[in-house]
């Protein structure tokens, strides 16, 4: 605990720039829901106690499976794949677009108080931007029209995302922050991807096209697939969806 609160002192700026963009996806998001509410005519009938249940439920089991990393054999050991996303997207698809930014928010917060930091929160800034790239799309789409067909629209189009997203934003921004943070050139990196991917190349561009952008397809194909399988079974569980009906029959019978 002690060592994150020193990484919050030492990166304040940083930490601040950090929220900042937490905040403005936030707002951003709780627009897009307001305006298709009011376009579509959309209620949640959710009660506040029992969203705010799932929501923190959710939250947990992200921060628990980011913790659970698989090494891919094309990218090189600082890429894993993990399911964090899988609860994040069950939880927008359920309750929304916001709801999903304030889950993978929340696992963030979660991963750093189990885990604390080593990369200065430039790590963690990544894996929230990626993973809002995927996450935020694809619930916006599906709150919009919830149907199976919809369902699957709108995880296709949050693995386009996340993978055109979490590639550029390698190259542009991740890869040279960490060579500043490690204090090495950004060509040791490369070199690292090339000796495990020969299709890696020798620049940014063909790093990230070799080993970033076929670990976020995977990570948004999978995380859709499992989603798809799932979701319909575990919503009704979320939203107390079994509790309000069984309390409609019984005030039916009385």
């Amino acid at each position: 605990m002690s060592d994150l609160f020193t990484q919050v002192t030492k990166n304040a700026l940083y930490v601040v720039s950090f929220v900042l963009i937490i905040a403005g996806l936030f707002v951003f998001a709780v627009i897009a829901e307001k305006l298709i509410q009011k376009k579509h005519g959309i209620t949640d009938r959710t009660s506040a106690a029992r969203r705010a249940a799932s929501i923190g439920l959710l939250s947990a089991l992200s921060a628990i499976l980011m913790l659970i990393e698989f090494p891919m054999p094309f990218a090189p050991s600082f890429y894993k794949l993990d399911l964090s996303e899988l609860p994040v997207l069950i939880g927008a698809f359920a309750f929304g677009p916001a709801a999903g930014v304030m889950i993978e928010f929340i696992k963030i917060v979660l991963k750093l108080f189990i885990k604390g930091t080593s990369t200065a929160f430039v790590g963690e800034l990544a894996n929230f931007a990626v993973g809002v790239s995927f996450i935020l799309p694809a619930s916006v789409i599906y709150y919009a029209k919830k149907t199976r067909k919809t369902a699957t629209l709108s995880c296709l189009v949050g693995t386009i995302c996340i993978t055109i997203f979490g590639t550029v934003f390698n190259a542009v921004y991740l890869l040279p922050a960490f060579a500043k943070l490690y204090g090495m050139p950004l060509e040791a990196i490369i070199e690292m991807g090339s000796k495990v991917n020969p299709f890696a190349g020798d620049n940014v561009y063909s790093f990230v096209f070799a080993c970033v952008a076929p670990l976020n397809l995977i990570k948004g194909s999978l995380n859709s697939l499992l989603t798809l399988l799932v979701y319909k079974k575990i919503s009704p569980v979320l939203k107390g969806a079994g509790i309000q009906a069984d309390l409609v029959k019984e005030t039916a019978k009385q």
